[in-house]
Protein backbone atom coordinates (compact mmCIF):
# COMPACT_ATOMS: atom_id res chain seq x y z
CA UNK A 1 0.00 0.00 0.00
CA UNK A 2 1.26 3.47 -0.84
CA UNK A 3 2.14 5.85 1.96
CA UNK A 4 2.67 9.55 2.69
CA UNK A 5 5.68 10.67 4.72
CA UNK A 6 5.69 14.22 6.04
CA UNK A 7 9.06 15.99 6.31
CA UNK A 8 10.35 19.01 8.24
CA UNK A 9 11.62 21.41 5.53
CA UNK A 10 13.91 23.20 7.99
CA UNK A 11 15.85 20.04 8.85
CA UNK A 12 14.97 17.43 6.22
CA UNK A 13 13.90 15.03 8.98
CA UNK A 14 10.90 12.73 8.51
CA UNK A 15 7.96 13.45 10.82
CA UNK A 16 5.29 10.80 10.25
CA UNK A 17 4.21 8.17 7.72
CA UNK A 18 0.57 7.59 6.81
CA UNK A 19 -1.08 4.89 4.71
CA UNK A 20 -3.08 6.03 1.70
CA UNK A 21 -6.70 4.89 1.53
CA UNK A 22 -8.13 2.63 -1.14
CA UNK A 23 -10.98 3.84 -3.32
CA UNK A 24 -13.42 1.75 -1.30
CA UNK A 25 -12.23 3.28 1.97
CA UNK A 26 -12.53 6.81 0.57
CA UNK A 27 -16.03 6.14 -0.78
CA UNK A 28 -17.03 4.78 2.62
CA UNK A 29 -16.00 8.14 4.16
CA UNK A 30 -18.17 9.98 1.62
CA UNK A 31 -21.14 7.71 2.37
CA UNK A 32 -20.70 8.23 6.11
CA UNK A 33 -20.53 12.01 5.61
CA UNK A 34 -23.75 11.90 3.60
CA UNK A 35 -25.51 9.93 6.35
CA UNK A 36 -24.37 12.50 8.91
CA UNK A 37 -25.58 15.30 6.62
CA UNK A 38 -29.12 13.89 6.59
CA UNK A 39 -29.31 14.46 10.35
CA UNK A 40 -27.30 17.71 10.44
CA UNK A 41 -29.49 19.41 7.84
CA UNK A 42 -32.50 19.10 10.18
CA UNK A 43 -30.90 21.43 12.73
CA UNK A 44 -31.67 25.13 12.53
CA UNK A 45 -28.89 27.61 11.80
CA UNK A 46 -29.10 28.77 15.41
CA UNK A 47 -28.68 25.19 16.61
CA UNK A 48 -25.59 24.70 14.45
CA UNK A 49 -23.90 27.88 15.64
CA UNK A 50 -22.76 26.64 19.10
CA UNK A 51 -20.80 23.80 17.50
CA UNK A 52 -18.79 26.36 15.54
CA UNK A 53 -18.20 28.49 18.63
CA UNK A 54 -16.91 25.44 20.52
CA UNK A 55 -14.58 24.50 17.66
CA UNK A 56 -13.14 28.03 17.85
CA UNK A 57 -12.51 27.53 21.57
CA UNK A 58 -10.80 24.19 20.96
CA UNK A 59 -8.53 25.73 18.32
CA UNK A 60 -7.50 28.55 20.65
CA UNK A 61 -6.88 26.08 23.45
CA UNK A 62 -4.50 24.08 21.25
CA UNK A 63 -2.85 27.10 19.59
CA UNK A 64 0.75 26.37 20.58
CA UNK A 65 0.52 22.69 19.66
CA UNK A 66 -1.12 23.43 16.31
CA UNK A 67 1.30 26.21 15.41
CA UNK A 68 4.27 23.98 16.17
CA UNK A 69 2.80 21.17 14.06
CA UNK A 70 2.30 23.53 11.11
CA UNK A 71 5.87 24.80 11.51
CA UNK A 72 7.27 21.28 11.49
CA UNK A 73 5.23 20.23 8.46
CA UNK A 74 5.55 23.34 6.26
CA UNK A 75 8.31 25.60 7.65
CA UNK A 76 5.80 28.32 8.55
CA UNK A 77 7.07 30.74 11.21
CA UNK A 78 5.71 29.66 14.60
CA UNK A 79 4.40 33.18 15.25
CA UNK A 80 2.60 33.14 11.88
CA UNK A 81 1.06 29.81 12.86
CA UNK A 82 -0.28 31.37 16.07
CA UNK A 83 -1.82 34.16 14.01
CA UNK A 84 -3.35 31.56 11.67
CA UNK A 85 -5.12 29.94 14.62
CA UNK A 86 -6.54 33.33 15.60
CA UNK A 87 -7.90 33.83 12.07
CA UNK A 88 -9.44 30.35 12.06
CA UNK A 89 -11.15 30.96 15.39
CA UNK A 90 -12.41 34.32 14.13
CA UNK A 91 -13.89 32.64 11.04
CA UNK A 92 -15.81 30.11 13.14
CA UNK A 93 -17.00 32.86 15.50
CA UNK A 94 -18.04 35.16 12.64
CA UNK A 95 -19.90 32.33 10.93
CA UNK A 96 -21.67 31.31 14.14
CA UNK A 97 -22.73 34.91 14.84
CA UNK A 98 -23.75 35.96 11.34
CA UNK A 99 -24.77 32.69 9.70
CA UNK A 100 -28.35 32.56 10.99
CA UNK A 101 -29.08 36.02 9.51
CA UNK A 102 -27.13 35.50 6.26
CA UNK A 103 -28.92 32.23 5.55
CA UNK A 104 -32.36 33.20 6.87
CA UNK A 105 -35.39 32.79 4.63
CA UNK A 106 -36.25 35.90 2.60
CA UNK A 107 -39.77 37.17 2.09
CA UNK A 108 -40.45 38.33 -1.48
CA UNK A 109 -43.41 39.02 -3.75
CA UNK A 110 -44.29 37.61 -7.16
CA UNK A 111 -46.86 38.18 -9.85
CA UNK A 112 -48.77 41.34 -10.72
CA UNK A 113 -50.85 41.06 -7.55
CA UNK A 114 -47.81 40.84 -5.28
CA UNK A 115 -48.40 37.34 -4.00
CA UNK A 116 -46.06 36.07 -1.29
CA UNK A 117 -42.85 34.30 -2.11
CA UNK A 118 -40.11 32.79 0.01
CA UNK A 119 -36.45 32.29 -0.90
CA UNK A 120 -34.83 29.70 1.32
CA UNK A 121 -31.14 28.68 1.30
CA UNK A 122 -31.09 24.94 1.69
CA UNK A 123 -28.01 22.70 2.10
CA UNK A 124 -27.17 20.36 -0.77
CA UNK A 125 -25.07 17.57 0.75
CA UNK A 126 -21.42 16.57 0.87
CA UNK A 127 -18.89 19.17 -0.25
CA UNK A 128 -15.48 17.92 -1.39
CA UNK A 129 -12.71 20.28 -0.27
CA UNK A 130 -9.28 20.01 -1.92
CA UNK A 131 -6.77 22.21 -0.10
CA UNK A 132 -3.08 23.23 -0.31
CA UNK A 133 -0.31 23.29 2.27
CA UNK A 134 0.50 26.99 2.70
CA UNK A 135 -2.14 27.55 5.40
CA UNK A 136 -2.70 24.04 6.77
CA UNK A 137 -5.61 25.04 9.04
CA UNK A 138 -7.00 28.23 7.52
CA UNK A 139 -7.53 26.71 4.07
CA UNK A 140 -9.79 23.85 5.21
CA UNK A 141 -11.41 25.97 7.94
CA UNK A 142 -12.79 28.63 5.63
CA UNK A 143 -14.62 25.91 3.69
CA UNK A 144 -15.63 23.90 6.74
CA UNK A 145 -17.09 26.74 8.81
CA UNK A 146 -19.25 28.10 5.99
CA UNK A 147 -20.59 24.71 4.97
CA UNK A 148 -21.30 23.47 8.47
CA UNK A 149 -23.40 26.58 9.03
CA UNK A 150 -25.15 26.06 5.68
CA UNK A 151 -26.02 22.51 6.77
CA UNK A 152 -23.63 20.60 4.52
CA UNK A 153 -21.09 17.88 5.31
CA UNK A 154 -17.46 18.21 4.26
CA UNK A 155 -14.82 15.76 3.03
CA UNK A 156 -11.26 17.14 3.02
CA UNK A 157 -8.40 16.05 0.80
CA UNK A 158 -5.47 17.98 2.20
CA UNK A 159 -2.02 18.46 0.71
CA UNK A 160 0.12 15.46 1.60
CA UNK A 161 2.89 17.49 3.26
CA UNK A 162 0.52 18.72 5.99
CA UNK A 163 -1.44 15.52 6.53
CA UNK A 164 -0.95 15.73 10.28
CA UNK A 165 -2.53 19.18 10.45
CA UNK A 166 -5.62 18.04 8.57
CA UNK A 167 -6.13 15.03 10.81
CA UNK A 168 -5.59 17.10 13.96
CA UNK A 169 -8.21 19.60 12.83
CA UNK A 170 -10.75 16.80 12.55
CA UNK A 171 -9.84 15.54 16.04
CA UNK A 172 -10.47 18.98 17.50
CA UNK A 173 -13.83 19.19 15.74
CA UNK A 174 -14.80 15.87 17.30
CA UNK A 175 -13.60 17.12 20.69
CA UNK A 176 -15.95 20.06 20.18
CA UNK A 177 -18.87 17.67 19.79
CA UNK A 178 -19.28 17.77 16.01
CA UNK A 179 -21.01 14.58 14.77
CA UNK A 180 -18.26 12.11 13.97
CA UNK A 181 -18.86 11.60 10.26
CA UNK A 182 -19.88 15.14 9.30
CA UNK A 183 -16.28 16.20 8.64
CA UNK A 184 -14.07 13.54 7.07
CA UNK A 185 -10.42 13.58 5.99
CA UNK A 186 -9.37 11.30 3.14
CA UNK A 187 -5.75 10.35 2.42
CA UNK A 188 -5.85 9.53 -1.28
CA UNK A 189 -3.96 9.97 -4.54
CA UNK A 190 -5.09 12.14 -7.46
CA UNK A 191 -6.70 9.26 -9.38
CA UNK A 192 -9.01 8.36 -6.50
CA UNK A 193 -9.67 12.05 -5.94
CA UNK A 194 -11.00 12.34 -9.49
CA UNK A 195 -13.29 9.39 -8.82
CA UNK A 196 -14.66 11.08 -5.69
CA UNK A 197 -15.47 14.19 -7.74
CA UNK A 198 -17.63 11.96 -9.97
CA UNK A 199 -19.36 10.21 -7.05
CA UNK A 200 -23.09 10.89 -6.90
CA UNK A 201 -22.99 11.83 -3.19
CA UNK A 202 -20.49 14.61 -3.77
CA UNK A 203 -22.64 17.67 -4.51
CA UNK A 204 -20.02 20.41 -4.78
CA UNK A 205 -16.25 20.73 -5.14
CA UNK A 206 -13.99 23.51 -3.89
CA UNK A 207 -10.27 23.81 -4.57
CA UNK A 208 -7.53 26.18 -3.55
CA UNK A 209 -4.43 25.65 -5.67
CA UNK A 210 -2.66 26.50 -8.89
CA UNK A 211 -4.48 27.52 -12.05
CA UNK A 212 -3.34 24.21 -13.56
CA UNK A 213 -4.95 22.27 -10.73
CA UNK A 214 -8.05 24.45 -11.10
CA UNK A 215 -8.39 23.57 -14.76
CA UNK A 216 -8.13 19.86 -13.98
CA UNK A 217 -10.55 19.84 -11.06
CA UNK A 218 -12.94 22.27 -12.71
CA UNK A 219 -13.03 20.13 -15.85
CA UNK A 220 -13.64 16.92 -13.92
CA UNK A 221 -16.39 18.53 -11.86
CA UNK A 222 -18.10 20.15 -14.85
CA UNK A 223 -18.27 16.80 -16.65
CA UNK A 224 -20.13 15.48 -13.62
CA UNK A 225 -22.27 18.66 -13.47
CA UNK A 226 -20.92 19.60 -10.02
CA UNK A 227 -20.70 23.21 -8.95
CA UNK A 228 -17.19 24.40 -8.10
CA UNK A 229 -15.53 27.25 -6.23
CA UNK A 230 -11.92 27.72 -7.36
CA UNK A 231 -9.44 29.95 -5.52
CA UNK A 232 -6.32 29.74 -7.64
CA UNK A 233 -2.91 31.37 -7.89
CA UNK A 234 -1.94 34.92 -8.65
CA UNK A 235 0.97 37.30 -9.21
CA UNK A 236 -0.61 40.23 -7.40
CA UNK A 237 0.60 43.67 -8.43
CA UNK A 238 1.18 46.43 -5.87
CA UNK A 239 1.30 49.86 -7.45
CA UNK A 240 3.58 52.56 -6.07
CA UNK A 241 2.05 55.66 -7.62
CA UNK A 242 3.53 59.12 -8.16
CA UNK A 243 2.31 60.56 -4.86
CA UNK A 244 2.85 57.44 -2.74
CA UNK A 245 4.27 57.74 0.75
CA UNK A 246 7.51 55.79 0.28
CA UNK A 247 7.92 54.78 3.92
CA UNK A 248 4.42 53.28 3.97
CA UNK A 249 4.91 51.62 0.59
CA UNK A 250 8.19 49.99 1.60
CA UNK A 251 6.88 48.83 4.99
CA UNK A 252 3.88 47.03 3.55
CA UNK A 253 5.70 45.82 0.45
CA UNK A 254 8.25 43.96 2.57
CA UNK A 255 5.47 42.58 4.75
CA UNK A 256 3.34 41.68 1.75
CA UNK A 257 6.13 39.85 -0.05
CA UNK A 258 7.49 37.90 2.94
CA UNK A 259 4.37 37.03 4.93
CA UNK A 260 4.16 33.25 5.39
CA UNK A 261 7.63 32.92 3.81
CA UNK A 262 6.22 34.42 0.61
CA UNK A 263 3.96 31.39 0.12
CA UNK A 264 0.60 33.13 -0.04
CA UNK A 265 -1.77 33.43 -2.99
CA UNK A 266 -2.44 37.08 -2.13
CA UNK A 267 1.20 37.97 -1.49
CA UNK A 268 2.43 41.19 -3.03
CA UNK A 269 4.51 39.76 -5.87
CA UNK A 270 4.94 42.34 -8.65
CA UNK A 271 5.82 45.88 -7.58
CA UNK A 272 4.87 48.32 -10.31
CA UNK A 273 6.65 51.58 -9.51
CA UNK A 274 6.22 54.91 -11.32
CA UNK A 275 9.26 56.76 -12.66
CA UNK A 276 8.82 59.65 -10.27
CA UNK A 277 9.38 57.53 -7.12
CA UNK A 278 11.20 54.52 -8.62
CA UNK A 279 14.69 55.20 -7.29
CA UNK A 280 13.53 56.18 -3.80
CA UNK A 281 11.28 53.14 -3.44
CA UNK A 282 13.69 50.57 -4.85
CA UNK A 283 16.62 51.82 -2.77
CA UNK A 284 14.67 51.62 0.50
CA UNK A 285 12.90 48.37 -0.43
CA UNK A 286 16.15 46.55 -1.28
CA UNK A 287 17.78 47.83 1.90
CA UNK A 288 15.02 46.35 4.05
CA UNK A 289 14.89 43.07 2.10
CA UNK A 290 18.66 42.68 2.53
CA UNK A 291 18.27 43.05 6.30
CA UNK A 292 15.71 40.24 6.67
CA UNK A 293 16.82 37.58 9.15
CA UNK A 294 16.44 34.04 7.83
CA UNK A 295 16.55 31.17 10.28
CA UNK A 296 14.79 28.60 12.48
CA UNK A 297 11.03 29.15 12.05
CA UNK A 298 10.51 28.37 15.75
CA UNK A 299 12.64 31.37 16.83
CA UNK A 300 10.72 34.52 17.69
CA UNK A 301 13.21 36.84 15.99
CA UNK A 302 13.29 34.91 12.68
CA UNK A 303 11.67 36.87 9.86
CA UNK A 304 11.96 34.30 7.06
CA UNK A 305 11.80 30.53 7.39
CA UNK A 306 12.35 27.76 4.82
CA UNK A 307 10.11 27.05 1.89
CA UNK A 308 7.63 24.25 2.45
CA UNK A 309 9.60 21.50 0.73
CA UNK A 310 12.62 20.73 -1.41
CA UNK A 311 10.32 20.57 -4.45
CA UNK A 312 9.05 24.08 -3.75
CA UNK A 313 12.62 25.29 -3.21
CA UNK A 314 13.70 23.90 -6.59
CA UNK A 315 10.70 25.50 -8.30
CA UNK A 316 11.44 28.98 -6.91
CA UNK A 317 15.16 28.64 -7.65
CA UNK A 318 14.43 27.67 -11.27
CA UNK A 319 11.95 30.53 -11.74
CA UNK A 320 14.54 33.05 -10.57
CA UNK A 321 17.27 31.53 -12.75
CA UNK A 322 15.02 31.62 -15.85
CA UNK A 323 14.06 35.24 -15.16
CA UNK A 324 17.73 36.24 -14.79
CA UNK A 325 18.65 34.35 -17.95
CA UNK A 326 16.05 36.47 -19.80
CA UNK A 327 17.45 39.74 -18.48
CA UNK A 328 16.18 40.29 -14.95
CA UNK A 329 18.70 41.91 -12.61
CA UNK A 330 19.22 40.61 -9.06
CA UNK A 331 19.28 43.55 -6.63
CA UNK A 332 19.55 41.35 -3.53
CA UNK A 333 19.28 37.66 -2.64
CA UNK A 334 19.12 35.13 -5.44
CA UNK A 335 21.97 33.07 -3.99
CA UNK A 336 21.11 29.85 -2.17
CA UNK A 337 22.60 29.78 1.35
CA UNK A 338 24.94 26.98 2.37
CA UNK A 339 22.78 25.42 5.05
CA UNK A 340 20.50 22.47 5.70
CA UNK A 341 16.86 22.96 4.80
CA UNK A 342 14.76 24.40 1.99
CA UNK A 343 15.86 27.99 2.63
CA UNK A 344 15.67 30.65 -0.08
CA UNK A 345 16.68 34.24 0.70
CA UNK A 346 14.61 37.42 0.39
CA UNK A 347 15.22 38.37 -3.24
CA UNK A 348 14.48 41.43 -5.37
CA UNK A 349 14.55 41.28 -9.18
CA UNK A 350 14.55 44.43 -11.34
CA UNK A 351 14.18 44.96 -15.10
CA UNK A 352 11.38 42.38 -15.03
CA UNK A 353 9.53 42.11 -18.34
CA UNK A 354 6.90 39.96 -20.08
CA UNK A 355 8.21 36.52 -20.97
CA UNK A 356 9.93 36.03 -17.61
CA UNK A 357 8.50 33.79 -14.88
CA UNK A 358 8.80 36.74 -12.48
CA UNK A 359 6.40 38.73 -14.70
CA UNK A 360 4.08 36.09 -16.14
CA UNK A 361 3.82 33.43 -13.44
CA UNK A 362 3.37 33.08 -9.71
CA UNK A 363 6.58 32.78 -7.71
CA UNK A 364 5.48 31.12 -4.48
CA UNK A 365 8.39 32.23 -2.35
CA UNK A 366 10.20 35.36 -1.07
CA UNK A 367 10.99 36.84 -4.50
CA UNK A 368 9.86 40.37 -5.44
CA UNK A 369 9.64 41.51 -9.07
CA UNK A 370 10.11 45.27 -9.59
CA UNK A 371 8.66 46.75 -12.78
CA UNK A 372 9.11 50.38 -13.83
CA UNK A 373 6.06 52.31 -15.08
CA UNK A 374 6.00 55.71 -16.79
CA UNK A 375 3.12 57.09 -14.71
CA UNK A 376 -0.01 56.11 -12.80
CA UNK A 377 -1.93 55.15 -15.94
CA UNK A 378 0.93 52.99 -17.17
CA UNK A 379 1.21 51.35 -13.74
CA UNK A 380 -2.47 50.38 -13.84
CA UNK A 381 -2.03 48.96 -17.36
CA UNK A 382 0.94 46.82 -16.24
CA UNK A 383 -0.93 45.60 -13.15
CA UNK A 384 -3.77 44.30 -15.31
CA UNK A 385 -1.35 42.76 -17.84
CA UNK A 386 -1.68 39.36 -16.21
CA UNK A 387 -3.69 36.21 -16.70
CA UNK A 388 -4.35 36.34 -12.94
CA UNK A 389 -6.72 38.52 -10.95
CA UNK A 390 -6.86 37.61 -7.27
CA UNK A 391 -5.63 40.62 -5.31
CA UNK A 392 -3.48 43.70 -5.58
CA UNK A 393 -2.56 46.93 -3.89
CA UNK A 394 -2.20 50.65 -4.40
CA UNK A 395 0.11 53.01 -2.53
CA UNK A 396 -1.15 56.56 -3.04
CA UNK A 397 -1.75 59.48 -0.67
CA UNK A 398 -4.78 60.59 -2.71
CA UNK A 399 -7.29 58.12 -1.29
CA UNK A 400 -10.09 59.16 -3.65
CA UNK A 401 -7.83 58.55 -6.67
CA UNK A 402 -6.79 55.17 -5.24
CA UNK A 403 -10.39 54.12 -4.61
CA UNK A 404 -11.39 55.04 -8.16
CA UNK A 405 -8.54 52.97 -9.60
CA UNK A 406 -9.37 50.06 -7.29
CA UNK A 407 -13.10 50.14 -8.02
CA UNK A 408 -13.18 50.99 -11.72
CA UNK A 409 -9.91 49.73 -13.19
CA UNK A 410 -8.14 47.06 -11.10
CA UNK A 411 -9.18 43.72 -12.64
CA UNK A 412 -8.96 41.66 -9.45
CA UNK A 413 -11.25 40.35 -6.74
CA UNK A 414 -9.53 42.27 -3.93
CA UNK A 415 -7.50 45.47 -3.64
CA UNK A 416 -5.58 46.84 -0.64
CA UNK A 417 -4.93 50.57 -0.37
CA UNK A 418 -1.87 51.73 1.61
CA UNK A 419 -1.78 48.46 3.54
CA UNK A 420 -1.31 44.70 3.31
CA UNK A 421 -3.36 41.84 4.70
CA UNK A 422 -4.35 38.33 3.71
CA UNK A 423 -8.00 37.72 4.63
CA UNK A 424 -10.80 38.96 6.86
CA UNK A 425 -13.95 37.02 7.82
CA UNK A 426 -16.16 40.04 7.00
CA UNK A 427 -14.83 40.73 3.48
CA UNK A 428 -15.28 38.54 0.38
CA UNK A 429 -12.24 36.55 -0.74
CA UNK A 430 -11.73 35.35 -4.31
CA UNK A 431 -10.59 36.34 -7.77
CA UNK A 432 -11.24 36.64 -11.49
CA UNK A 433 -9.56 35.42 -14.69
CA UNK A 434 -7.13 32.53 -14.07
CA UNK A 435 -7.35 33.17 -10.32
CA UNK A 436 -10.66 31.34 -10.30
CA UNK A 437 -14.25 32.11 -9.36
CA UNK A 438 -16.63 32.05 -6.46
CA UNK A 439 -16.25 33.80 -3.12
CA UNK A 440 -15.45 32.83 0.43
CA UNK A 441 -15.86 34.90 3.63
CA UNK A 442 -18.02 37.96 4.15
CA UNK A 443 -21.18 35.85 4.17
CA UNK A 444 -20.71 34.97 0.49
CA UNK A 445 -19.09 31.60 1.19
CA UNK A 446 -22.06 30.39 3.22
CA UNK A 447 -24.32 30.59 0.16
CA UNK A 448 -21.96 29.14 -2.48
CA UNK A 449 -23.09 25.55 -1.86
CA UNK A 450 -26.73 26.10 -1.02
CA UNK A 451 -29.88 25.65 -3.06
CA UNK A 452 -31.54 29.06 -3.34
CA UNK A 453 -35.02 27.58 -3.45
CA UNK A 454 -38.04 29.62 -4.53
CA UNK A 455 -41.35 28.90 -2.83
CA UNK A 456 -44.40 30.52 -4.46
CA UNK A 457 -47.52 31.15 -2.39
CA UNK A 458 -50.89 32.10 -3.88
Amino acid sequence: MSTITTTNPATGEAIETYALMSEAEAVHKVEAAHAAFLNWRQLSHADRAPYLTTIAEKLCGAADELAELMTRETGKLFKDGKREIEICAAIFEYTAKNGPDVLADEERTHGKDGARGIVTYQPIGVIYSIQPWNFPLYQPVRVLAANLMAGNACVLKHASICTGSGLRLRELCLDAGLPEDLFQVVLIDHDISDKLIEHSLIRGVTLTGSDGAGRHVGSAASKALKKTVLELGSNDAYLVLENADIETAVKYSVMGRLYNNGETCVSAKRFVVTDKVYDAFVSAFVEQMKAIKMGDPMDEDTQLGPLSSEDQFETVKEQVEKSVAKGAKVLCGGTVPDRTGAYYPATVLADVKPGMPAYDDEIFGPVAAVIRAKDDEDAMRIANDSRYGLGGGIFCEDEEHAIKLARDHFDTGMVRINSYGAADPNMPFGGVKDSGYGREHGGFGMKEFTNAKAIFLP
